[in-house]
């Protein structure tokens, strides 16, 4: 394994800018703003339409956010290749089914973290469901427009994130 001084990291700086620019192409191309909370919704209604298609045709949600693949879920599709590109690049890619510092704090049990992160993912799908969208993306794109809610949306996300972090793993390191 590579020592962290041999790791060839993006800069912070640039893949910062290189989002900005791609919001702004966004904007300007499609006349849309970050979001991805929306894609894992239609994802599921799309799903849902296989075994279902005439109860996904009723539902008021769907009838307003139909479930189809368009420029939100290729989006989406673009951050988990450019993940694993980065990833892949800077050395640090690796399959870890259970984080070192939740095994250090929770154990070693795969079926725990995998209960846990789900649960997790219902409450952060259910919020941003409430929200309207993600704080990311609200505080991503209202930001970008100077707006004081999209910097309150990103102080709290981040403030919430630190917070729930230092509880769970007691001010650990990695």
């Amino acid at each position: 394994m590579k020592s962290l001084d041999d790791k060839k990291y993006w800069s912070p700086y640039l893949a910062g800018a290189l989002s900005g620019l791609v919001l702004i192409l966004s904007v300007w191309v499609t006349g849309k703003f970050y979001g991805t909370s929306t894609t894992f919704v239609r994802a599921a209604g799309m799903v849902e339409k296989i075994f279902d298609a005439a109860r996904v045709a009723r539902m008021d949600y769907f009838i307003k956010e139909v479930p189809m693949i368009d420029w939100q879920w290729m989006f989406v599709i673009g951050i988990f290749i450019g993940s694993l590109i980065a990833a892949k690049t800077s050395g640090t890619f690796t399959w870890q089914a259970v984080p070192g510092m939740w095994q250090k704090r929770f154990g070693s049990s795969v079926g725990k973290r995998a209960v846990v992160a789900f649960i997790g993912g219902v409450i952060g799908m259910f919020g941003a469901r409430l929200a309207d969208g993600c704080p990311s993306g609200h505080g991503l794109s209202g930001s970008v427009q100077l707006a004081v809610s999209g910097f309150v949306s990103l102080i709290c996300f981040f403030i919430g994130g630190a917070l729930v972090a230092r509880i769970m793993y007691k001010g650990g390191t990695r």
